[in-house]
């Protein structure tokens, strides 16, 4: 861990609700675009229905410390599963 990140994670605090909102809205972005990826790719025909992803969990973007994912999981707003997580459902 080099010293720019021990400063990213000492001025993330897990509890702050900016901080919350922006991981949250990190996490949403990049399983959108793994999804989007995923259902693009080139492995089936240009006159197929196309297909839903199966994409449901992600590791968290890098940029938020370990800390305010587990606050989101606390909260339920993200759910663990080993190294991965995934939205609840609705």
């Amino acid at each position: 861990m080099g010293v720019k990140q021990s400063m990213a994670d000492e001025m993330q605090d897990p509890t702050d609700k900016t901080v919350l909102k922006r991981a949250l809205k990190a996490f949403r972005k990049r399983l959108k675009l793994i999804r989007l990826d995923d259902e693009s790719s080139n492995t089936r025909g240009a006159l197929s229905g196309g297909k839903v992803s199966g994409v449901v969990a992600i590791r968290p973007p890098s940029q938020f410390s370990q800390a305010v994912w587990d606050e989101l999981v606390k909260q339920g707003r993200l759910i663990e599963s080993g190294s991965l997580y995934e939205l609840p459902r609705d």
